[in-house]
Parts: structure tokens; sequence; C-alpha cells
């Protein structure tokens, strides 16, 4: 029985992921586009984020009472969004929501210069 843990979503441009841990990040339940029937480019989509956020929070909620939940996004997919307003629309209780997207603060070596 769960009843505060965190969602941790990752939103690329080829898929969603969700993972639903307790409040030590132990995982829980864990879903992607792919397992609820999406394919190729439909994994892309904000609807399939939709379905994906939903039916496994439902299955959290069910299973293991969830309550109240710290939602963890990262990355900058098209189901970044449709994923909160699910997860929003689900009715449980969100205490916080953090952006963990890793962003390089230096970035790549520059080339060479040019000879000549």
């Amino acid at each position: 029985m769960v009843e505060k843990g965190r969602i941790y979503i990752t939103a690329t441009y080829n898929n969603t992921l969700v993972t639903i841990t307790d409040e030590q990040g132990k995982p829980v339940l864990a879903g992607s586009c792919g397992m609820f029937g999406f394919s190729g480019t439909r994994k892309s989509t904000p609807y399939a984020a939709t379905v994906t956020v939903q039916t496994t929070l439902t299955k959290a909620i069910d299973a293991h009472q969830l309550r109240e939940v710290a939602v963890y996004i990262k990355g900058i997919g098209p189901g970044r969004t449709a994923s909160l307003k699910a997860i929003k629309a689900a009715g449980v209780d969100i205490s916080r929501i953090l952006d963990v997207t890793p962003v390089p603060h230096n970035g790549v070596r520059p080339p060479k210069l040019r000879k000549g």
C-alpha cells in the first residue's frame, strides 16, 4: 500500500515513459506508449501519452491506494503537457511538479580552426 509516491515522466520525441514509485524511489508500476497498443509514429502523440498516464495511474490507485504524488518530468517531447493534464484529471493530490530535464552548462568542444 503506497499512499504517497512519485511519478517520473520521460517525454522523448519518440515515446513517453511513466514510472510510479514509492517515497523512497522504489518502482511500483511502469508504463510506456508501446505497452498500450501504440506503435511507430503514434507513440509520439499527446493522445498516446494521455492514455499511458491514465491507465498506469488508475492501476496504481486501484492496487496501491495512491493519493498524493510528486511529479518529476524530464524531456521535451509532445507528451509532456498532455501527461501533466492526465495526472490532474485523475484526481490525485499533486504536492509538487519538478522539471529534471538535463541542461548542458558548457556544451561540446568547438571544432578546431580551419587552416588557410
